[in-house]
């Protein structure tokens, strides 16, 4: 099979934004007078969309849909000003895209973060990548795994989802690439493990970026 087009996620793949993400949700905590979490509790937090972050992170007796939505919007706002503060490329990420903007390979993004926060966090760390696509999230239902987003950069550019490769972190890419029917592979550099990737459907599990390049 000759791959002609790669998907990424973002959170945890292209980008380490835990700190970011902490930051935020624990500013919010600390004005609700909510206990807060720390770093490493973030890495299980993620991953499921920003609503979900807000849901889980929330104490168990404060979780009713009215005020979920309150935090949700209060994160946000705290969050679209402090998005690429901590956030950084992980190493090796940008010699990888370039490597396959040199080979003609399409390159696309797809996250379940909030589409203008998936944007602005693409645009300024990769100001000299071109991406093919750039899409986060719009409507919960379209919340991966949905294969729906994945399937839709598959016509936008006009590759078929077998010839595509789809690299994430989580169980929740390695469902959604299975879901569209395309490549799934699973990084470590990210927030969860070997194990969980596995389990999930990945084909190949990388532990450096340019590994990438082996797999085409």
């Amino acid at each position: 099979m000759k791959f002609k087009g790669v998907i990424f996620d973002l959170d945890g793949t292209l980008v380490n934004s835990l700190e970011d993400l902490a930051d935020s949700m624990n500013i919010v905590l600390e004005k609700l007078g909510f206990p807060t979490h720390e770093l490493k509790a973030y890495k299980h937090l993620t991953g499921k969309g920003i609503k979900n972050l807000v849901r889980d992170a929330l104490p168990d007796s404060n979780k009713n849909e009215k005020f979920i939505n309150e935090c949700f919007d209060s994160f946000i706002e705290v969050y679209r000003n402090n998005c690429i503060n901590k956030t950084k490329p992980y190493v090796g990420i940008v010699e990888l895209l370039n490597e396959f903007s040199s080979r003609n390979i399409k390159i696309s993004v797809f996250s379940n973060k909030a589409d203008e926060l998936t944007k602005k966090i693409i645009l300024n760390l990769f100001p000299k990548i071109k991406f093919s696509e750039i899409m986060g999230l719009t409507e919960e239902k379209y919340r991966k795994p949905s294969p729906r987003t994945a399937l839709l950069i598959s016509k936008k550019t006009g590759i078929k989802p077998e010839e595509m490769i789809y690299v994430g972190d989580t169980d929740i890419d390695m469902q959604t690439a299975n879901n569209a029917e395309m490549y799934a592979v699973g990084v470590l550099w990210g927030f969860r493990t070997k194990e969980e990737l596995i389990a999930n459907g990945a084909k190949h599990v990388i532990n450096n970026p340019l590994d990438l390049v082996d797999i085409l």
